[in-house]
């Protein structure tokens, strides 16, 4: 099951990506263009499909790739935090509450899932290890 939910959840950050490519065309392509924003979110939309095709490969072989779906958890729980302290500090909008909803219990997933498959520490994998006594 958590095989099959790491390649759903990745596949879905490739919808994110493209957005987010959308998004950087249409601020492009408006009226008055925003400056500065194209290169940054169209960089960042291929980084969001970069970790997409990363999960999905990931899914196929956890134990040996766990690092790679547990850094992507504690990425997106590193987003959560963020908008924690950015909403109540008016530094973000409040629909952004919604990534506390989306992205936390996935985050919660990709890191308690490594450990489980992995049987390592937190520590451990956040040193990339894959298994509890082997090498790094």
């Amino acid at each position: 099951m958590l095989q099959k939910f790491i390649w759903w959840t990745g596949l879905s950050d490739f919808l994110v990506g493209a957005g987010t490519w959308a998004g950087a065309v249409a601020i492009a392509s408006a009226a008055e263009p925003v400056k500065g924003q194209l290169v940054p979110l169209i960089t960042l939309g291929t980084f969001l499909m970069m970790a997409a095709a990363l999960l999905m490969w990931a899914s196929h072989d956890m134990t040996n790739r766990a690092p790679v779906f547990f850094w992507q958890g504690l990425v997106r729980l590193s987003a959560i935090s963020a908008v924690i302290y950015a909403v109540p500090n008016q530094l973000a909008e409040t629909w952004e509450y919604w990534l506390l909803a989306i992205d936390g219990p996935i985050g919660l997933v990709y890191v308690f899932g490594a450990m489980k498959v992995t049987g390592c520490s937190f520590w451990q994998l956040l040193g990339c290890k894959t298994s509890p006594s082997g090498p790094l």
